[in-house]
């Protein structure tokens, strides 16, 4: 293995928690960092700590459209949480170190575009946060999300479900068996975008084998495809067979082999509960990995309990696999097929429970589907069980390069909104200008 500088951000948010007892609890990167730390990693010449930075409002409303408003929806530690990931990003981006890795708290993946309170541990998301810091800041384009967390990541997934230029991957445990309940092959992106998602959901008890199974025979390819100026891995940990929260079966040897191959330029942390028996040996695994580091020696002290993958399982996992190839094969006649079929407008209706914070929201959302450029979209919500009562929004989003016609069709559908009186905000998220306000 070759050296690499790594550079390492830790924030584990000691005043920031659902409960005492919650498995997302600060000790989740306490006990990793003393094992660092009793390892020697942090001594070493090619490993940098950096101290993560505050993100702002701004970052924030550059993602996410809160209701009221995301201000009044964190706290500090959900901007420290964003600022460390932003950190981390910006030491690869400035060349200070060959890739990095933010061990932050809050996490953020189940985090959608409309955020209404906390759901899935997550009320802004961390990676989307950093991604569209990037974007602002270095003008990078194509940008690949590879979410290896046990949880399908259906907040990263909302967010760019309409962005070509962003690939988002998730490998997790089947929606029909765990929290979401969603992320199945059939997400594929709205039409504009198809095929931008991926989603392999993977049985209960996928070993090693299955997992680096999917990574060589379809994750790296479609990455080789993909060309994306950076990688990005959302670094769940909560596969690991001792995790409390889920069914995988994957091991510390298992995560690191990941890590290395997949090479990411940055990633962060999100999920991964079993707090003593998994995280530590895993984090190591990966830190080692990354700096390119022996991690052979890295192994859970029970690892004999670690199951053995199912001859069932080993069959699904091929097969899924061969499907998503033929997927990917035909995903630009499928994106024309899509579009066609579209015509000016797609539309969805869904409904999204805050399992956090007991609030029920219900959401239509619109995508202008555009010759010229990437269109618009808007979204209409209404929540009830919100802490500031059943509340209504309407919301246009602009993304970049837009053209003037479908501009000028975005701001007109939110001051039409307006003026019906019909919502408790209207509000416009401009990506080109960068500013999100209420109208």
């Amino acid at each position: 293995m070759n050296n690499k500088s790594l550079g390492l951000v830790f924030f584990p948010a000691f005043d920031w928690a659902i409960t005492p007892s919650h498995p997302e609890r600060e000790e989740r990167l306490l006990y990793t960092r003393d094992q660092i730390v009793e390892e020697g990693l942090l001594d070493l010449p090619n490993i940098r700590e950096y101290r993560p930075k505050l993100a702002k409002i701004q970052d924030a409303q550059r993602v996410h459209i809160g209701v009221p408003d995301i201000a009044s929806l964190i706290t500090d530690a959900h901007l420290v949480s964003a600022g460390g990931a932003i950190t981390a990003a910006e030491a690869v981006m400035r060349r200070e170190v060959t890739n990095a890795f933010a061990l932050v708290r809050p996490p953020g993946h189940h985090a959608m575009r409309v955020v209404q309170g906390t759901r899935g541990f997550c009320t802004i998301n961390i990676e989307a946060i950093m991604v569209e810091y990037l974007r602002q800041h270095y003008g990078l384009n194509r940008i690949a999300i590879v979410d290896t967390d046990v949880h399908h990541g259906d907040g990263t997934q909302d967010i760019f479900y309409h962005d070509p230029d962003t690939l988002f991957i998730s490998f997790h445990q089947d929606g029909r068996t765990l929290y979401p309940g969603t992320g199945a092959i059939t997400e594929l992106g709205s039409p504009s975008a198809l095929c931008s998602t991926i989603n392999i959901p993977l049985p209960p008890g996928t070993t090693d084998d299955g997992l680096h199974y999917v990574l060589d025979n379809l994750v790296l390819p479609v990455l080789e495809d993909f060309q994306p100026d950076i990688i990005i891995n959302s670094a769940g940990q909560d596969n690991h067979y001792s995790d409390p929260l889920a069914n995988m079966a994957i091991t510390a040897q298992g995560y690191a082999r990941l890590a290395e191959k997949l090479n990411a330029d940055i990633a962060v942390l999100e999920g991964g509960y079993s707090i003593e028996d998994a995280l530590p040996y895993v984090n190591t695994g990966i830190i080692l990995a990354m700096a390119g580091l022996d991690y052979s020696r890295v192994v859970e002290p029970d690892i004999a309990r670690c199951p053995r993958q199912s001859a069932a399982n080993t069959r699904y996992i091929a097969q899924l696999v061969t499907n998503w190839q033929d997927i990917w094969r035909q995903r630009d006649q499928l994106r024309r097929e899509a579009v066609a079929q579209a015509g000016d407008f797609w539309q969805r209706r869904r409904s999204i429970y805050y399992d956090d914070s007991g609030i029920q929201e219900r959401q239509h959302e619109t995508v202008r589907i555009c010759p010229h450029c990437r269109g618009y979209q808007t979204v209409a919500t209404e929540a009830e069980g919100h802490p500031f009562g059943v509340k209504t929004a309407f919301a246009a989003i602009i993304p970049r390069n837009s053209c003037r016609t479908c501009r000028s069709q975005a701001l007109d559908t939110v001051h039409k909104a307006k003026q019906e009186g019909h919502y408790d905000y209207c509000i416009l998220q401009d990506k080109e200008q960068d500013t999100l306000e209420q109208v």
